[in-house]
Formats: C-alpha cells, structure tokens, sequence
C-alpha cells in the first residue's frame, strides 16, 4: 500500500489491467453449491492482473510490485426485474495475509510509515511473527500472469441442500507455473507483465482451473494468517479462460469504477468468520468512491475523498 496513492487508482494493487473471457464450471461443482456460476454451462468474466503497492507505475520487475493479483467477476443472469448481478473472487499469489485482522494491519502500516519505522517496526513484528513470516517470504516474480498461480487467503463456504463444504479458492496456470531468477528479471522492461498479454492471447486463451482446497475439522477458517496442510482435499470448481484484453483507455475508466468485493453475496456461497472479510469488503467501498469521485490522474493527488466514502468506514 502507500500512503500517497492517487485516489483515482487503488491504494493496493494499483497497477493493473482489465480482460475478459468465459468461466466453466466442472462436473464437480453443481454438487458443491447453488450458485449459479457454478451451475449454468458458462458464465462472461471480467479478470484483473495486478502488481502490489499503490503506485500505478511501479515497474513490474521491482520486487515490491509482488505479490501479484488477480480479481475475477462472474457476471451473472440479471434478476427477475431486471437488476444486473455479480459476483467475485480476489486473490493473490500468496497463500496467506501479514496480519489476522484489520486493526493489526492499520498499526504495522502506522509502525512502517511512522517517523520511529526503525524501532516501531522490530517491535511489532516481535509481536507478529505471521507478519514477519509474510514479509521474508520468498516472491519470485511471475515470467507471465499466465504463469502464476493465485490464492484466496480467505475461507468460504459452498453451500447446498442444507450441507456446507468450507474452501479456499486456488487459481491455478493450465501451463504450469514458471518465474524469474534475479539475473532473467534484469533483462525484462518495466512493463513486460503487462506488455506480454497482448501477444500471447493472439496466440490463444490464458486458461487457470479454478480449484477449492477443502478444510477438514478443526482447520482455522477466521484467520487467513495460517495456511491449511497441503494434503487437504482439493477439488476442482471449473476453468477460467481468458479470451481478450481491454485496449488501455477502456481498461483505464474501466478500472475506474470497478469495484470487487471480497464477500460474494450470491445465494449458495458464504463467507466465513474470518474478519478480515469485512474490513476489505470496507476498503474497496471506501477506495471505489474515491476513485469515482477522483479528477483526472495527473491531478488526483489533491482530491480529498467524498463524505460518502467517509461515512462507509
């Protein structure tokens, strides 16, 4: 994050582009969950690829720029009075979240950002091993976002017929997943994440499975700091297939006013008691008003945010 984002990007995964494509759902879904992506025979998607920070120019080979993102919205039929319906998934190439709760992630960015860092900092990750966990972590950078595979850090549950499977959402690369080494990464451009997709998808779909690793009893479901043990069930949900890339204007104003929610609101998926879900639902809201309400970007760096946004904290 920064705390001199330009309000009319986000304050987190800044830099970013938009894409479309088709979701299928698996054999397996329909026996999972009532939701209807997950049971119609296709399902139009938007997809978002995005790097970390909020800095919409930060280059792709800056190892700040990871994690990378990505947000998937399934654009669902419209209602019976003919109101639009969607629903979302965000993830990141990351398997776990720095803190447990958002009031935990407002003070380590207060420690960062204070002018004591150098003792504020030590302190609290002395107090947060997670968090110091997250940051060591190794971040290799992707050499495609169609070489990356993606985590939903947050548990959800897939509900029908009164029975609830508790998941996490993995989007995993069809190709496999490949990243750069330091000396690979010296020889890539500042947008090369970026540039490659255009080309690539003249050559074909970017296709990720989406997949649900399964919780068994006693797996932590309010705490998206621990990971569950690998051996987990993992079932596969459908196929993302990415078709098309917005050009950069489209994508731009696009980006604008999209706002993707972590908690999925559509019948047959359920959040969690993981916190963490509403305080980012909040945080988009807040970040999506102020992106509308925003002057052009060359000059977003004076916009105050609206008493909208303010209200919706």
């Amino acid at each position: 994050m920064a705390g001199n984002a330009p309000h009319s990007f986000r304050p987190a995964h800044a830099k970013g582009h938009l894409l479309t494509g088709t979701f299928t759902p698996s054999a397996t879904a329909p026996s999972l969950t009532t939701a209807p992506h997950f049971n119609n025979s296709s399902t139009p998607i938007t997809v978002r690829f995005s790097s970390s920070t909020g800095f919409p120019k930060i280059a792709d080979t800056d190892p700040n720029a990871n994690p990378r993102g990505i947000a998937v919205r399934f654009h669902l039929p419209p209602k019976e009075d003919g109101t639009r319906q969607h629903t979302d998934i965000v993830a990141h190439s990351t398997p776990y979240f720095p803190t447990r709760t958002g009031a935990e992630f407002l003070e380590f960015l207060k420690a960062a950002t204070g002018q004591n860092a150098g003792e504020a900092v030590p302190e609290f990750l002395g107090r947060h091993p997670e968090t110091a966990r997250f940051l060591q972590a190794a971040k290799p950078s992707p050499e495609s976002f169609a070489t990356e595979k993606f985590f939903g850090v947050n548990a959800f549950r897939l509900v029908k017929g009164g029975n609830a499977t508790v998941v996490r959402y993995r989007i995993v690369p069809v190709t496999g997943e490949k990243h750069l080494d330091t000396e690979a990464l010296k020889e890539k451009s500042d947008t090369y994440l970026f540039d490659e997709l255009t080309p690539r998808l003249q050559s074909g779909s970017i296709g990720f499975k989406l997949l649900a690793q399964v919780a068994d009893e006693g797996d932590v479901t309010d705490n998206a700091t621990e990971i569950w043990p690998e051996e987990r069930k993992i079932v596969e949900l459908g196929e993302i297939q990415i078709e098309k890339i917005k050009d950069d204007e489209e994508s731009a104003k696009e980006q604008k006013s999209i706002i993707f929610d972590p908690i999925p609101r559509v019948e047959g998926v359920e959040p969690s008691d993981d916190p963490l879900l509403e305080v980012r639902a909040s945080v988009y809201l807040i970040s999506g008003k102020q992106r509308r309400a925003a002057e052009e970007p060359e000059k977003a760096d004076s916009v105050v945010a609206t008493d909208a946004a303010v209200a919706a904290t």
